[in-house]
């Protein structure tokens, strides 16, 4: 893997693990009433979505796990549609989706280092 993707990889690992300890406790429903948790929780989300967008074609195809294009359609959906979050969402995501996704980094990154 090219040193740049393994970056990027590592920037979505990081991201994803920023979402989780943002989030914290809070629940499903007190997510959109508390701004600023919000905020840090969208924007670490944003972060994965931006390195995700970023890694060169033969590094996706190399590590067909991560679902990129999915990855990039949410932080599309956060950036650009910024006034009509949907919360509920964004905390499924984090509990659901981010843990398996930082699963599947952090064995690219432990079997597959930069070259």
């Amino acid at each position: 893997m090219r040193i740049e993707d393994a970056v990027r990889l590592r920037h979505m690992l990081d991201g994803s693990r920023e979402a989780i300890e943002f989030l914290g406790s809070t629940s499903r429903d007190a997510l959109a009433d508390d701004r600023m948790r919000a905020y840090a929780v969208v924007r670490a989300i944003e972060v994965v979505g931006e390195a995700a967008s970023k890694v060169a074609a033969e590094t996706r195809a190399a590590h067909p796990g991560v679902p990129r294009s999915v990855i990039t359609a949410m932080r599309n959906r956060l950036i650009h549609g910024y006034f009509d979050i949907d919360y509920q969402r964004v905390w499924d995501t984090t509990r659901a989706d981010l843990p398996v996704l930082i699963e599947e980094l952090e064995r690219i990154l432990a079997s597959d280092p930069p070259a």
